[in-house]
């Protein structure tokens, strides 16, 4: 068993479990509230709006919750990037959703590509993650997941 995976039913607060669902949540919320939006204009002005309207909320929740900052240590350049892929997200979702593969088949293939990207930043060690040997078991749940998307678009 990989430390990861050792480690998750130790957890003396399965909150954190709950927290990490209702990120799931809400990121089917945003995506069904950018596809209506970009119904009304367009993908880019979509995105521009929920992250304009993000990064206000995201600067009140900073202000009331301000530390002192941890010192010289400074993130790596990559980790400043982190509002691109936040953009596109917003942008084709808004897209693919309002397509044949609707909100399911949206979340089901955005689910299974954050677990592919999961398992290769975990397998090379990317992004300043600790390598960690994929196991079996990692191949089948990605392979499972990825039977899940088909039989969701294609199955009915």
């Amino acid at each position: 068993m990989s430390p990861h995976h050792a480690a998750a039913p130790r957890l003396k607060d399965y909150g954190l479990s709950l927290l990490a669902l209702l990120a799931g949540a809400l990121l089917a919320l945003m995506i069904h509230c950018n596809s209506q939006l970009s119904s009304f204009s367009n993908p880019l002005s979509a995105s521009w709006l929920a992250h304009g309207i993000g990064m206000l909320i995201a600067l009140l929740l900073w202000m009331a919750n301000r530390r002192a900052s941890p010192g010289s240590t400074s993130a790596p350049r990559w980790a400043y990037l982190g509002g691109m892929p936040g953009a596109l997200v917003v942008a084709l979702a808004a897209i693919t959703v309002n397509s044949p593969l609707a909100m399911s088949g949206t979340l089901a293939l955005g689910m299974a590509g954050q677990l592919l990207f999961g398992l290769l930043s975990d397998h090379f060690g990317g992004f300043g993650m600790p390598r960690r040997r994929l196991s079996l078991n990692d191949v089948l749940a990605l392979l499972l997941a990825l039977s899940g998307c088909a039989i969701l678009i294609f199955g009915a």
